[in-house]
């Protein structure tokens, strides 16, 4: 069964549009962009959603690439976390990392959201991790096959 809360949001502009769930068993929900703007290859842009919202306390929101804009044209959504109190408007910074020019829509689904439940651990000090197989093997220490 699927836990509901309430997510607010609050529209800026009359072009915003409410985040969505484009299917009822689906993790994460639909950002649109109020503007338009073509991305050239390497170039990062803040996009305006003209949203602001108020997430329930305890909880935040991570901010994910659409699997289709990274697959189909190389644009990549860049760290996002937004947290329950945050109360300034919505952005979503995208790089454009394929070869060509893409041209980003007013009401275009840019990223999508995923809303987690804070965790904050106790941070601690110690004087000497335990051991583990793998100790500090790592960047591809694990071969390939």
């Amino acid at each position: 069964m699927v836990k509901k809360l309430i997510l607010k949001f609050q529209k800026l502009h009359p072009d915003a549009v409410l985040p969505s769930y484009l299917h009822e068993t689906d993790a994460a929900f639909d950002i649109y962009t109020i503007e338009t703007k073509e991305l050239k290859p390497g170039e990062r842009y803040i996009f305006k959603t003209g949203l602001i919202s108020e997430i329930p306390q305890g909880w935040w929101v991570s901010i994910r690439d659409r699997s289709g804009n990274a697959a189909k044209f190389g644009l990549h959504t860049m760290a996002g976390v937004i947290d329950s109190g945050y109360r300034g408007e919505w952005g979503v910074v995208v790089v454009n990392l394929g070869e060509s020019e893409h041209m980003v829509e007013k009401g275009e689904r840019i990223a999508q959201g995923i809303l987690e439940q804070v965790i904050q651990p106790e941070i601690r000090e110690v004087q000497k991790l335990s051991d583990s197989d793998r100790g500090e093997k790592g960047f591809g220490s694990t071969g390939r096959k």
